[in-house]
């Protein structure tokens, strides 16, 4: 059997080479490089035999592809009676996706392999940074962090992002870095670290791929937010208000206590929402979201959950109910989506009591409104529905004759619950949000209300001995200003 010897050499300087890595390359007859492009390169011994493997970079179009087959000749080399050294910029298993890959080929086969361990781009970058490791600091490699839709770092710690190797990888971890970081955001483009040629240059975020000195010996530097601007960090500061030491208040509150608050968070973001106040709508997701982290931590507490199973439900049941996105299903439109979504959740429930409809989960507790225009959306989603508009419009009308033929209190209030939820399928066909409807026909019930009120208090009269005429005219006056 062979034997695979992977060697670390460093992050440019010869000086950096350790002591065994020398001594194997000096004591080797060849070596077979990932990519010939590195500066100690051109300080190996003389009498070492040097291949490389650039041009598979040229011959495959995804890196992932151009791994897979370096590690795999790598392999194969190895397999033989002399075995095989190669070389790794830096340290082996610092950003280098060849040597994992080979790592499990050689598992595999039972191959001996042996780590000739090098340093990493990293304690350089820390010493031109002059930044501790252990300070929190998060590593990613630049081609998987550009491949994201969402940047998985976590703001109130350092990160140190490698092997940024050209303007356009630059720009396109720029813009995954924009989803969480402001464009004037100060970061550091670290050029050559260890190297004679190292240098550090601050600059905003937004102008990372504007250098041309970027270069696959450039790494990026993302300092800290200061405070807390993490969900770890949130979770931390509400756990210690329920620790001891903590608030007695926080301590004292249970699921059942915070229910009111829960309710009372959640519509005051829709009133944000309706009123088109942004600044709001930011203060109220905050207090919404703190609604969130304390029941949560009360159940670590508690020891009924964890946020980790709790975020690990949601986006299992979202990938599950979008086979569309992550199943390669493909759908043609909203409608089959929707369809497909109750499908999916029948699967979910199993058999539990009641969970065969499609009725099924909807709040009793939602506000009557909403909850009619859930029901009516779900049972149109099976196909329960009228033909056409002129379907619903006929039903709202045969339930307001039916409403004014009632007698009985009882069947009046029947007759008016079948109306109003006739009206609500009809704002569903108008395509409208009949909750948002009226509350838009309440606020503006208000204003001119109001209004009504301050001119009547201006003519010095008070509205209870107006008569109906003089208060419909104040009332189109109020309205005249709105148009």
């Amino acid at each position: 059997m062979g034997k695979i010897t992977i060697v670390g050499l460093g992050p440019g300087a010869l000086d950096h080479l350790t002591m065994e890595a020398w001594k194997v390359l000096n004591e080797s007859e060849a070596i077979w490089l990932r990519t010939r492009h590195h500066p100690t390169v051109s300080e190996l011994p003389d009498r070492l035999q040097i291949h490389s493997f650039d041009s598979i970079y040229e011959e495959r179009e995804a890196f992932s592809e151009v791994y897979d087959t370096i590690a795999r000749e790598v392999f194969e080399l190895g397999e033989r009676s002399e075995g095989v050294l190669y070389g790794v910029p830096g340290h082996p298993l610092v950003g280098e996706a060849t040597v994992t890959r080979l790592l499990a080929l050689a598992r595999e086969a039972e191959l001996s392999v042996h780590v000739v361990e090098g340093l990493s781009f990293v304690e350089p970058t820390l010493t031109a940074l002059e930044v501790d490791a252990l300070a929190g600091l998060q590593i990613y490699d630049a081609i998987e962090l550009a491949g994201l839709y969402y940047p998985l770092l976590n703001p109130d710690c350092p990160v140190l992002i490698g092997q940024l190797y050209d303007r356009r990888l630059a720009s396109d971890v720029k813009l995954t870095l924009m989803g969480q970081y402001p464009d004037e955001h100060t970061v550091a483009l670290v050029h050559a670290a260890g190297t004679s040629k190292e240098a550090v240059e601050y600059l905003p975020l937004y102008e990372i791929d504007r250098r041309d000195e970027v270069s696959h010996l450039t790494s990026l530097f993302v300092p800290a937010f200061s405070g807390v601007t993490s969900f770890e960090g949130m979770q931390n500061t509400v756990a210690h208000l329920r620790a001891p030491g903590g608030c007695p208040w926080d301590r004292e509150q249970t699921h059942e206590s915070l229910r009111g608050s829960l309710l009372e968070e959640a519509y005051e973001t829709v009133s944000a929402i309706d009123n088109g106040d942004l600044e709001g709508l930011r203060e109220e997701l905050g207090d919404l979201l703190l609604q969130v982290v304390i029941q949560t931590q009360i159940a670590i507490e508690m020891e009924e959950f964890r946020m980790v199973d709790v975020i690990s439900g949601i986006v299992s049941k979202l990938k599950h109910r979008h086979p569309h996105v992550w199943g390669g299903r493909s759908v043609s439109g909203t409608g089959e989506v929707l369809r497909r979504w109750e499908e999916l959740k029948k699967e979910e429930k199993g058999t539990k009591e009641g969970a065969s409809s499609v009725l099924a989960g909807v709040p009793v507790a939602l506000p009557a409104l909403q909850q009619a225009d859930t029901y009516s959306r779900r049972a149109a989603r099976v196909g329960f529905d009228w033909s056409g508009t002129e379907g619903v419009v006929e039903k709202v009308l045969e339930e307001l004759k039916e409403l004014q033929d009632a007698e009985t209190p009882e069947e009046k209030e029947a007759e008016l619950g079948d109306l109003l939820f006739a009206v609500v399928n009809w704002a569903r066909w108008l395509d409208l949000d009949p909750e948002t409807a009226l509350r838009q026909a309440n606020a503006r019930f208000k204003r001119r209300f109001t209004d009504v009120e301050r001119m009547a208090e201006e003519n010095g009269v008070n509205l209870d001995t107006l008569s109906i005429d003089e208060l419909e005219d104040l009332w189109q006056k109020a309205k005249d200003k709105e148009a």
